[in-house]
């Protein structure tokens, strides 16, 4: 079943700020709650439907690439898959209402739910490399050794943020929840606390090599593997390669890589076909002949051709474009045929072409043919 479009789930427009969109879906998501409509699946359903909708368009990035290539773009891994490739969708009603959507969270909206929750792991960072490689290295796929400063445990206070011997104290404001609520009319409201940025704890003597931070960043080193057949923009997702969780506790981060392909001097690429333009002397244009053509994987191929071809005729080579990402096949390659007409003469050659030109006459093909007829009729009707 084909899905619907991610803007019509919202009810915005394309042109939408994030204000508009975060206030349709606040007031979308109250509607379709599951707490609202018990053993109601197709409410359940909707809901699930929306917050997939907002997961996509609350990123700057991955609603670029849904505006570009709509839901083509979360296929196949692509910006990490489609529903699994943005937050849980309890995450992002929690941070829409303030509390969490699944389990208590609808509940404390309306006042009610449990009180002293522990504040959720907070997860690592993710994080962003920018890659570029060669057409013939996104033909045939490569591993690569990539260095990138990701974020640790400090090795001098374990990750813990405070001096070795100093002690990590629980919050007093928040009383180690890590969140606050306040009451605002119909609202109960649960936001981080300030006083300890949601860890629910602090340090009295911070830690002098990370500055209480408990993690150092370092550069570390990741063999990557492109896959054959990745495209201009692909990007590339390594689960759990990216910054550690403050303090060990909780998941770490993604690492991101986005693949950009150098321009080819010779190919230009569309999907899996490959284009190439190839000069043809006239003589074998006008007598037909062979030519050799070069291709992506490295070989060559002979193309036959035929006897009076012109310039812009193309000629399709099967199986001998760019590999399919994650698929064993190829796309084709077009050859278009450029006739080249010789610009120097010597006095041989040019008394064979006056020959030719005499014993040709008044002979004219086709194209000549139906070019001067458009033309008389264009002058017909400016004299008309």
């Amino acid at each position: 079943m084909s899905k619907r479009d991610y803007y019509e789930i919202l009810g915005v427009a394309k042109t939408a700020d994030e204000k508009t969109m975060k206030s349709a879906f606040r007031k979308k998501a109250m509607e379709c709650h599951p707490d609202r409509h018990p053993d109601d699946p197709e409410a359940e359903a909707r809901f699930k439907e929306l917050n997939e909708a907002y997961g996509i368009l609350s990123d700057a990035q991955k609603r670029a690439a849904y505006d570009r290539m709509g839901h083509r773009a979360f296929e196949q891994g692509g910006m990490g898959g489609g529903a699994g490739g943005f937050q849980d969708f309890g995450d992002i009603f929690s941070q829409i209402f303030g509390g969490g959507a699944a389990g208590g969270g609808f509940a404390d909206m309306f006042g009610g739910g449990g009180g002293g929750r522990r504040q959720q792991q907070a997860r690592g960072s993710d994080l962003r490399y920018e890659m570029e490689i060669s057409l013939e290295e996104a033909f045939g796929g490569k591993e690569i050794d990539i260095t990138v400063p990701i974020a640790g445990d400090c090795d001098r206070c374990d990750g813990l943020g405070a001096e070795p011997g100093a002690s990590v104290e629980t919050c007093s404001t928040c009383g180690g929840a890590g969140r606050v609520r306040t009451q605002q009319g119909f609202f109960t409201m649960e936001r981080a606390c300030s006083t300890c940025g949601g860890q629910g704890e602090y340090v009295s003597n911070p830690c002098k090599q990370c500055d209480g931070q408990g993690q150092t960043r370092q550069q570390t080193e990741l063999d990557v593997t492109i896959p054959a057949g990745v495209e201009d923009g692909t990007r590339i997702r390594l689960s759990g390669q990216g910054d550690a969780a403050p303090r060990g506790r909780g998941q770490p981060g993604d690492l991101y890589i986005f693949v950009s392909v150098k321009p080819h001097e010779l190919f230009e690429r569309e999907g899996a076909n490959l284009f190439c333009r190839a000069p043809v002397p006239m003589t074998t244009a006008a007598l037909g002949g062979d030519i050799e053509i070069p291709t992506i994987d490295g070989g060559r191929s002979k193309i036959k051709i035929p006897e009076g071809s012109q310039s812009g005729k193309r000629m399709r080579l099967r199986g001998k474009g760019m590999s399919v990402l994650r698929a064993n096949q190829r796309g084709d390659m077009y050859v278009e045929l450029s006739v080249e007409t010789p610009s120097k003469l010597n006095k041989r050659q040019r008394e064979l072409l006056e020959e030719l030109a005499e014993v040709s006459g008044d002979e004219i093909s086709p194209e000549s043919a139906n070019f001067f007829s458009k033309a008389r009729r264009f002058w017909d009707d400016l004299v008309d």
